[in-house]
């Protein structure tokens, strides 16, 4: 289904609440402005299949943007709202887009690439307006109310990291399917989650990344209620769930970090026994943090592994978790082949690369060489997200290392080439190597090992240097992509080829932790 199906027959069910402001939006009402978007889409000359970049905080209208998309048929692109400009005119020049929807919040980032990305014919703005850019609100309210004809529905194209470093867009398989012709995940969401009409879900992510933005939007094919928070607070996140009596949230493994070190007369103070299903992904969650969740709410905790390319899914709820603790789930769609790097399948209980089988189809945007490497080596049409892991004697999926060395940071994605890029490009650095080490609260933290020209002569020097570097390196990037730390070192450990041993570096300010992940 679709908002306009809920709305012939709940017309006045809020499909959206707002957590700071207490706007609620009616399935009538984001009906109603998903039709006037794709009115406007279409009249620009959009056609299904083109693209359209989306750059917005957590809005109110953000759903009326991402629905009028599919009901116009076309291919959308959701862009982090804390992309440097050089990223923000990457992202929009590589996915082709033909449109960007942005707001006044986001001004500053989007007036710095108004004049680099030239096939953006159509560029609107929310909230307020700037050179190049039209009223959002004015030119939407223009247009009729009334459904095009003959929809299908659109589809998101996501981006994540590329061979060269830069972010490459993950193109899924699209078949032209009539607009609310049913989708996997709605599936697995009512199958695994309980998940239907009468669920509220409490979503406290950014919408531009994958998980939020695709399970809101399962939450309006059935009809559920949305509850979207500008951002996440640990204690505001247990007042909305007393508030709004949630039944469903997805989290990130450093949510359940921050709301458990919230004193006890806090996590006490909210009454959260409205809710049924509490799910996360996105990061490894450690043992004491998830035992002390399911302790907390109570068997209710469920976890999977999935990739934005969409070609498995990998699932366990709280009772199977504790009969496996630190297992990501076993496989609901796809077999699982463990295989070494010439493809040989490995026995049980050895790790190698997690190749999915399966029937989806996928390949990253502009990127041939990413799209082959996903492939298994003997042709078998196997595909990988690039994790490594094991299975165990019941076909549990235990993961032991990820995609290179990407690095995962609160639930969010960051791939350290970038950094490194960026810093072997000072003129006061020789070498430089980038990775994630612990971090209690987040999972992970991004370091770099830097081999400088000269080596700092005391601790006053190195200070200065490390705050340079770290400086230029936010200069140019995200910050959250840039390290919080830098050591100095004579010489990086690389082979006479020219390799980097970044796992002789990783696995030094790992082992205190007595873990690889």
């Amino acid at each position: 289904m679709f908002p306009g199906h809920i709305a012939l027959s709940h017309p006045d069910k809020p499909a959206i609440v707002m957590t700071r402001t207490g706007k609620a939006i009616t399935y009538a009402e984001l009906d109603r402005s998903a039709n006037q978007v794709s009115q406007l889409l279409h009249s620009a000359g959009l056609r299904p299949g083109d693209n359209v970049a989306i750059c917005l905080e957590n809005h109110e209208k953000f759903f009326d943007v991402v629905w009028g998309c599919h009901y116009a048929g076309l291919i959308y692109t959701a862009c982090s709202s804390r992309l440097t400009a050089d990223e923000l005119t990457y992202i929009i020049n590589d996915c082709g887009a033909k449109a960007l929807i942005t707001s006044a919040h986001l001004a500053p980032q989007v007036a710095a690439v108004s004049d680099k990305i030239p096939n953006v014919a159509l560029r609107l703005m929310i909230d307020g307006v700037i050179d190049g850019f039209e009223r959002f609100e004015e030119v939407v309210s223009r247009a009729t109310t009334e459904p095009l004809p003959d929809r299908v529905d659109g589809s998101d194209m996501l981006y994540s990291s590329g061979t060269t470093g830069r972010p490459k867009g993950v193109r899924l398989a699209t078949s032209g399917s009539p607009l609310g012709t049913p989708i996997p995940l709605a599936g697995l969401g009512q199958f695994l989650l309980a998940m239907d009409e009468n669920m509220v879900y409490l979503s406290p992510a950014p919408l531009y990344h994958a998980a939020p933005l695709r399970w809101n939007m399962v939450v309006h094919r059935l009809g559920g209620t949305s509850v979207i928070m500008d951002h996440f607070d640990a204690e505001e996140f247990l007042a909305s769930v007393e508030d709004h009596k949630v039944t469903h949230t997805q989290t990130v493994p450093t949510m359940f970090v921050r709301m458990l070190k919230l004193p006890d007369e806090v996590r006490t103070r909210y009454d959260v026994s409205s809710l049924k299903c509490v799910f996360h992904a996105a990061a490894p969650c450690p043992v004491p943090v998830k035992l002390g969740m399911i302790e907390w709410f109570g068997p209710i905790i469920h976890e999977y592994y999935a990739g934005s390319e969409g070609n498995g899914f990998v699932y366990c709820n709280s009772e199977s978790w504790l009969a496996h603790q630190g297992t990501v789930g076993q496989s609901l769609n796809a077999v699982i082949h463990i295989c070494d790097d010439e493809g040989n399948e490995l026995p049980t209980g050895e790790s190698g690369t997690v190749y999915f089988e399966s029937n989806a189809q996928f390949e990253y945007h502009n990127d041939p060489e990413k799209t082959k490497a996903s492939r298994d080596p003997k042709g078998r049409g196997w595909t990988t997200l690039g994790d490594i892991g094991y299975l165990d004697a019941d076909n549990f999926l235990y993961l032991t290392d990820r995609k290179a060395f990407m690095i995962i940071s609160g639930g969010v994605n960051i791939y350290p080439q970038e950094s490194e890029n960026v810093l072997i490009t000072h003129p006061k650095v020789t070498d430089v190597a980038v990775f994630g080490i612990p971090h209690e609260e987040f999972g992970e933290e991004v370091k770099a090992v830097v081999q400088p020209v000269s080596m700092p002569t005391d601790d006053g020097e190195r200070r200065m240097l490390e705050q340079e570097l770290i400086a230029f390196c936010r200069e140019q990037l995200a910050d959250l992509k840039c390290p919080r730390s830098i050591d100095f070192r004579p010489e990086l450990p690389r082979h006479p080829t020219g390799k980097l041993y970044k796992r002789l570096l990783k696995d030094e300010y790992w082992a205190a932790a007595g873990r690889s992940i």
